[in-house]
């Protein structure tokens, strides 16, 4: 359990945010697979991060591994369509709540090009055995309205193929900007790409560019703290390393925040973020590009007292928790009013700034931590279970909000 109050004066901040955690996975996998040895700069700090270096450490010294990525989704899908096409004998496994998430798609497409990939436990989900072998590659469908990081780990693949790789996109795509994330990283590598809407053509990789990157830093890190300032009159904080023409969906938060009480100046190497009078009298948003960010807007728009709908939610089902129950379970136990209508929850009442709630429960889910410390500006305490959640992608958290002024107070 961990327990916050308000800082006492103004907040004025320089926050380091480290890189982004969706760019440098994909380059992790990228730099293993063609072996660049790129000099990545800015990784990561989170969890996730360190358990890919992890699994890819474990493919230079064996032939067979187990690995072990944790509740790490991204790592699992990269790391299936890898493995699919890297020589050896590979148990893929994860948390109770990893096996739960579904991979059945992946493995569909993965084995239409020829792959060997077994269910160890429950059909359709992880632990997967995997053996690996030189894949041709083709022509392929895939269901791209579940996870946009199924159609990721099939391109990040893709130039290692014989034949290269041609996608079909069968229904709309979820987190498009994440598909165009990784064309944008294949591209400055120097590999041929053709994207339409519904299809995708990546060519056999030529020479490669080996590059020396410094990677931005993550915008969805950034949402915790744009919230803060949302909520703390007069603040000023400077984020570094954020990029105006960013590659991740995240970045909408600029334009999102703005009505609601945050104003974006961009500097040569960072942003700084001003609280500004809110604008919004309700917020309604479409969040399917850009999914994770409705966890950080769900506890903002109710501290700041507009209703507020957010739609576009179908991927959060599947996420570290149900994202959707969890936001729901947690913002009533705050005095919210919430309804839930298939991908959609609405958001009204008020917070009651006088009590001292219950505990918010985390799910073992970063975020939940995440998103809803900013609200410790307005309660006189707010206590958080689990406060190490945090790991997957912010370790660094705690220790910045002590640093602006923040009490935090570790209790057993």
């Amino acid at each position: 359990m961990i327990r916050l109050s308000a800082p006492t004066h103004t907040i004025k901040a320089k926050i380091y945010l480290g890189g982004s955690k969706s760019i440098n996975n994909r380059l992790l996998i990228l730099n293993e697979l063609f072996q660049l040895n790129s000099d990545l700069q800015n990784l990561s700090s989170s969890e996730d991060t360190f358990l890919l270096q992890k699994a890819l450490a474990q493919l230079k010294n064996s032939k067979q591994a187990s690995i072990h990525i944790g509740h790490a989704g991204s790592d699992l899908r990269f790391l299936t369509a890898l493995l699919a096409i890297t020589e050896g004998v590979w148990d893929l496994t994860g948390s109770d709540r990893l096996k739960e998430r579904p991979i059945a798609e992946l493995v569909r497409a993965l084995r239409e090009l020829g792959a060997d990939i077994a269910y160890l436990e429950k059909e359709n989900f992880p632990p997967l055995k995997i053996k690996g072998k030189k894949l041709k590659g083709g022509t392929l469908e895939i269901d791209s309205s579940i996870s946009s990081q199924f159609v990721s780990a099939l391109l990040l693949i893709a130039p290692a193929l014989e034949n290269g790789l041609s996608l079909n996109l069968k229904n709309s795509p979820v987190s498009r900007p994440y598909i165009d994330m990784t064309l944008a990283l294949l591209t400055g590598l120097g590999v041929q790409v053709e994207a339409s809407a519904q299809s995708i053509r990546v060519e056999p990789a030529g020479v490669l560019i080996k590059t020396k990157s410094f990677i931005e830093s993550d915008w969805s890190s950034a949402s915790y703290w744009y919230s803060m300032c949302a909520l703390a009159p007069h603040s000023e904080i400077e984020l570094f390393y954020l990029n105006k023409s960013s590659l991740q969906a995240d970045a909408i938060i600029v334009d999102l925040y703005k009505t609601l009480g945050v104003e974006t100046l961009y500097k040569e190497n960072s942003v700084l973020i001003r609280h500004i009078p809110l604008q919004a009298t309700s917020f309604d948003y479409d969040f399917t590009n850009c999914p994770d960010i409705a966890q950080s807007i769900a506890p903002l728009c109710f501290a700041l007292g507009i209703p507020a709908r957010l739609h576009g939610l179908k991927t959060l089902r599947l996420k570290e928790s149900d994202r959707i129950e969890a936001l729901k379970t947690e913002l009533e136990k705050l005095g919210a009013s919430i309804k839930v209508e298939k991908d959609s929850l609405y958001i009204s009442g008020n917070l009651d700034k006088t009590i001292i709630p219950q505990p918010i429960a985390t799910y073992n889910d970063h975020r939940m931590a995440l998103a809803f410390a900013p609200l410790a500006l307005l309660l006189k305490e707010l206590r958080i279970q689990h406060p190490s959640v945090i790991d997957k992608s912010y370790p660094g958290f705690w220790e910045d909000l002590k640093s602006v002024g923040f009490n935090v107070n570790l209790q057993p």
